[in-house]
């Protein structure tokens, strides 16, 4: 008899292993970038969050510099359902729900502080429908990547400074189509390569937010960086709608709120870090060219929001919309 019991506890222990082991999550986050830089800084604190919320249940391990692949190869990964995240952005993200790369257009917004708007919209919880139905579940959209500026070997303070200048652009169509219409001849750079492509003349140039130019250690190459401040960059976090519908409700809700909790984290290290980001530049020599004619850039790159035949007729002008509200 006892050993009857002995062995239905040890069945019921099995059992209750078993359940614990299956309630486990493991999800690996892959970005392109470097660990010093505040999206990934927001994404460790994410992971950290998510842990103690869980009581260790739910364990997500961030992969930085490229370690998964290329930014496009990780959303295709996702799309096709792996349990991925992915620090992206909307120009990425156009490539499955078009209308969504209008948040990346040239000189949208000059203020972080109206992003919020858009997020907050009805266009954008329909593009947000979109995207869930093209396989992706966002799991942040409201992190602050910064302003993106242009680093060179000379200043550039109006369109015509840019003529036949050879630019690295991350493989989407808003980054081109923006280069192109300031004078630009945009090239095509995974942004692993671009030290290396600087370094050997491939490209006279390259454009991001200061942390990132920092991170990848492009004022190695380059001594002169100028304000376009072209893009007020935001990144996105998606991960597979069919996996995290299959996910408990309770890890949902804690990923949703997390991730909320982690964009505003980004946006506020973003923020603060950006005159520590001048200072460190200052100190290894680098020029910063501020006088630069913003108005003359937004005229030049307006055309692009034509450029785009599988937005929603309309598009802009909605988002201007939105805006104004």
């Amino acid at each position: 008899m006892k050993i009857g019991k002995l062995a239905l506890v040890f069945v019921a222990g099995i059992g209750f292993a078993l359940a614990a082991s299956a309630q486990e999550v493991r999800i690996r986050f892959a970005h392109s970038l470097s660990p010093t830089e505040p999206a990934h800084l927001a994404a460790e604190y994410f992971a950290k969050n998510v842990a103690q919320r869980t009581g260790g249940r739910v364990q997500i391990q961030v992969f930085p510099g490229e370690q998964l692949g290329p930014g496009k190869e990780v959303n295709e990964m996702i799309r096709q359902g792996a349990n991925v995240m992915n620090i992206t952005d909307p120009g990425y993200m156009s490539d499955f729900v078009p209308d969504v790369g209008v948040l990346n257009g040239p000189y949208l917004i000059s203020d972080p502080k109206e992003y919020a708007k858009l997020l907050a919209s009805d266009w954008f919880k329909g593009v947000e429908k979109k995207l869930e139905a093209a396989g992706f579940k966002l799991i942040m959209a409201n992190g602050f990547f910064g302003q993106r500026h242009l680093i060179s070997d000379k200043a550039v303070r109006k369109p015509e400074d840019m003529a036949g200048m050879t630019v690295r652009v991350p493989p989407n169509t808003m980054w081109v189509e923006t280069f192109k219409a300031m004078g630009a001849r945009p090239t095509t750079v995974q942004w692993s390569e671009v030290y290396n492509a600087l370094q050997q003349n491939v490209v006279a140039g390259a454009e991001a937010p200061l942390g990132s130019l920092w991170g990848s250690k492009l004022h190695e190459t380059r001594k002169t960086i100028s304000m376009t401040g072209h893009f007020t960059a935001f990144v996105m976090w998606p991960i597979n709608i069919n996996y995290f519908n299959k996910l408990p409700a309770d890890v949902q809700k804690v990923l949703l709120e997390e991730g909320k909790k982690a964009g505003d984290e980004m946006t506020r290290l973003t923020l603060e870090s950006q005159n520590d980001y001048v200072a460190k530049f200052k100190a290894a020599g680098v020029t910063f060219v501020t006088d630069v004619d913003r108005a003359a850039f937004q005229k030049a790159t307006a055309p692009v929001y034509t450029a785009f035949p599988k937005w929603t007729p309309g598009l802009h002008e909605t988002v201007l919309g939105a805006l104004r509200k």
